[in-house]
């Protein structure tokens, strides 16, 4: 009784968390046809620029994963870059929905 609900949470974060790690890399590399395609359509700008080649991307930490339900989760991350000599720092807390089995990027909260 209590171990097939466990097993079902294992499997949902395993089957969403590699679209959180895939989108980090994909800013990183600066790969905007990805992001936009993996952004939900409801949300997604009509462009995306990348940023510009300086920006260097220094490390990201998944704090807080978290799947609400068979087709929701949510990521908090920091990720930490560096332009021009200066240092910044990004917290976020990200919200995921899966449709058709794809999982997407949906906004922020």
């Amino acid at each position: 009784e209590i171990i097939a609900p466990v097993l079902s949470l294992l499997l949902r974060q395993l089957v969403s968390y590699p679209i959180i790690v895939l989108s980090a890399c994909a800013y990183v590399l600066r790969l905007t046809d990805y992001l936009l395609a993996t952004w939900h359509p409801t949300t997604r700008p009509a462009t995306l620029e990348a940023d510009p080649p300086e920006w260097r991307w220094l490390g990201l930490e998944v704090r807080r994963f978290e799947v609400t339900d068979a087709d929701h989760a949510t990521v908090e991350f920091v990720a930490r870059s560096k332009l021009g000599g200066r240092a910044h720092r990004l917290q976020e807390v990200s919200r995921f929905t899966r449709e058709d089995g794809r999982w997407y990027y949906l906004d922020t909260q």
